[in-house]
């Protein structure tokens, strides 16, 4: 991007403005260090990284507690898809502004050996979660590399079996996050919350299950988390080829209610309401014994299940959203045959992830490797370009949607 108007520091303070062919113009060194910390503030985040390049000015205003405020009041950003591949020392982006890939440089402390192959497993706002091989998460934002370690768990808790992780960062106050944990055994869940407000884990919270006959969510319930398991014979040999895709997990707030949801292995939708500390089911999509591949995301403050499946010598792949008025799966989105048929018998895996009305769905197998973006909005799906590295194309098993904010805070 070309940045008119920089002058260098020989420049008077005197304001130059002149009338030329009826067009007027103007020295951006005219403007006050507020407005222009205003200006640049809407140019697309990628510009940050070259602000200080610029002239000493604009580095100046790149560092300005003014500028980090003056972004915080950009309603939202185009998101960024951070790419999981079997190198994890690495940080690879789609931004979806420009339809382009980038290369960030990896956070200082996950270069630590005990950080070393952290993953990625969860993200809001501006913020990625990391978690590393002793079970520790690490809070990024990967535009300015800042990081932090989070108090690690006692050991009891981190001996159980963990189903969800996910991140909400608060509507209030944009520097404040919280990172909820769902683990347990059916039908004995319990959930832990890490407030960054007050930078500790909160007491853990007991879950039972709901009878039956009460299947549905109560619109006036509070603090819900949901669940999706997987089920059937897989279509690929591991379900899960990325194992950040183990806790694949999201969450939604709707009217102050907050919603998680997750995938294990038994097939049902399992709905946990943190207010009344109970769980209940929602019935599965298919069949047991179907064979498909299955992930769940957020769009709109929606969860949506996306599935491939096989039927009739053709695949098909869906996006289904649940009726909660009616109590069943509504489809509301396909891809076209012609692109899903690509992937009959080729047993191939999917892992999605939702950033407003859009789903990037990463689909993986033996044979091939490609990432299809979907508008919900206007039904238009397409296959992104390949990422090439050193001349080669990179596989990536999954990803992650957050939107680029220099300003958001660990």
């Amino acid at each position: 991007m070309e940045y008119g108007g920089c002058k260098s520091s020989r420049t008077t303070g005197k304001r130059k403005s002149q009338e030329e062919d009826g067009i007027l113009s103007f020295s951006m060194d005219d403007l006050n260090q507020d407005v222009l910390e205003r200006l640049l503030s809407w140019l697309p985040t990628s510009s940050f990284f070259r602000l200080n390049s610029v002239c000493k000015r604009w580095k100046s205003v790149a560092a300005s507690a003014g500028f980090k405020l003056a972004c915080s009041h950009i309603p939202s950003r185009d998101p960024w898809f951070f790419m999981v591949n079997p190198n994890l020392n690495q940080s690879i982006v789609f931004d979806s502004a420009d339809r382009s890939w980038r290369k960030l440089h990896h956070p200082p402390l996950l270069e630590k050996d005990s950080n070393h192959n952290s993953m990625p497993v969860a993200t809001s706002g501006g913020l990625v979660c990391f978690r590393n091989l002793t079970g520790n998460f690490i809070i990024c934002n990967l535009v300015t590399g800042s990081c932090r370690e989070l108090p690690p768990l006692d050991p009891t808790r981190r001996s159980q079996t963990l189903h969800a992780i996910v991140m909400n960062t608060s509507l209030e106050d944009s520097g404040s996050y919280k990172l909820v944990l769902v683990s347990g055994e059916l039908p004995k869940l319990s959930c832990i919350v890490y407030n960054s407000s007050v930078g500790c884990w909160e007491e853990e919270i007991a879950l039972s299950k709901k009878d039956d006959n009460s299947l549905g969510l109560d619109s006036n319930d509070d603090n819900a988390v949901y669940f999706l398991n997987k089920a059937g014979n897989v279509v690929a040999t591991n379900m899960q080829r990325s194992p950040s895709k183990q806790y694949s997990s999201v969450i939604t707030n709707k009217g102050g209610e907050e919603i998680v949801y997750f995938l294990s292995s038994s097939g049902k939708v399992v709905v946990c309401n943190l207010t009344q500390k109970r769980f209940f089911e929602y019935p599965g999509l298919l069949p047991v014994y179907s064979e498909y591949s299955i992930d769940m995301v957020e769009c709109g403050g929606e969860m949506l299940v996306v599935m491939l499946s096989e039927f009739l010598e053709s695949a098909s792949l869906r996006v289904w959203r649940y009726d909660e008025e009616i109590r069943s799966w509504q489809q509301i989105a396909a891809m076209p045959p012609a692109m899903s048929h690509e992937w009959f018998g080729r047993k191939v895996d999917i892992n999605c992830v939702g950033a407003g009305h859009r789903i990037l769905i990463c689909s993986n197998s033996g044979e091939l490797f490609s990432y299809v973006l979907c508008d919900l909005v206007t039904n238009e799906w397409v296959e992104l370009p390949k990422c090439c590295v050193n001349g080669e194309a990179v596989e990536f098993m999954s990803a992650f949607s957050f939107e680029p904010r220099i300003e958001a805070s660990v």
